[in-house]
């Protein structure tokens, strides 16, 4: 992280003190060059499971940074692709990294995640590597948002790890980061929100399917397999179903 290419500790500390929009703003400019974007292997991962059931014709990225994730939609959408983010800094990165674009054409558009201002207009939303950023109790109104912006028929996914061991570092180093970044929060304001171990899947299953999806788990087997046999790493496919129609079982076609 400390290269000459990437942040120095003074940035991210200046960072880690202001607001997540200004966070991400002051970030911007560097934040390919850290470990806070979201690798290549799983972006190419998510795009190989998601083919399959598609095609689809408009893409939406939930917080997409400075578009790694576009990549995965311009993959798979054959019209249009749409990029949102609160950080404006984050935008002109975006814009940067996908300059030209054409088929699909890719907007960008700046808005909260927790109050997305679209209206059934997509096939197919994902996001990567933000869910960090919001509190258990916002997540009914960013999967809300999403289910609105998808069409009948529509599929939200993101990929999620294992979750890690108490016996992993990993693990320690999560509890950690939570346990620090709450103090930082009780002690300074604006809040920074940034929590590693707020995301856990079953609640995240429970609270998409009372938005109104259907939950289902691909295995990303890029990844491989932990000694019990589970996935290293799952793909949650939430489909927004379409209303069912005479003579055809709700539930037909791609399954998630």
């Amino acid at each position: 992280m400390f290269t000459a290419e990437g942040p120095t500790f003074r940035e991210l500390a200046v960072q880690a003190l202001s607001s997540v929009e200004r966070g991400y703003d002051l970030l911007a400019p560097t934040f390919d060059h850290t470990p806070f974007r979201t690798p290549d292997r799983v972006l190419d991962a998510t795009a190989e499971a998601l083919a399959p059931l598609g095609p689809f014709d408009a893409g939406l990225d939930v917080c997409c940074g400075t578009g790694a994730g576009l990549g995965v939609l311009r993959q798979l959408c054959r019209e249009r692709v749409t990029g949102t983010d609160v950080s404006t800094g984050m935008l002109a990165g975006a814009r940067r990294a996908h300059a030209g674009a054409r088929t699909p054409a890719v907007d960008l558009v700046r808005a909260d995640a927790r109050a997305l201002p679209f209206d059934a207009a997509y096939d197919l939303a994902v996001s990567f590597g933000a869910f960090g950023h919001f509190l258990p109790a916002e997540r009914p109104a960013l999967f809300a948002g999403v289910h609105r912006a998808l069409r009948p028929g529509g599929v939200f996914a993101f990929p999620v790890g294992a979750p890690p061991r108490p016996s992993s570092p990993l693990y320690w180093a999560a509890l950690g980061f939570d346990a620090g970044m709450r103090v930082r929060n009780a002690l300074w304001r604006p809040p920074f929100v940034m929590y590693y171990r707020t995301f856990p899947l079953g609640g995240v299953r429970t609270d998409l399917a009372r938005a109104g999806f259907r939950v289902g788990l691909l295995p990303l087997e890029h990844f491989g397999r932990r000694p019990d046999g589970s996935p290293r790493a799952r793909l949650v496919v939430a489909r927004k179903d379409a209303p069912a129609t005479p003579g055809r079982p709700r539930g037909s076609g791609a399954r998630a």
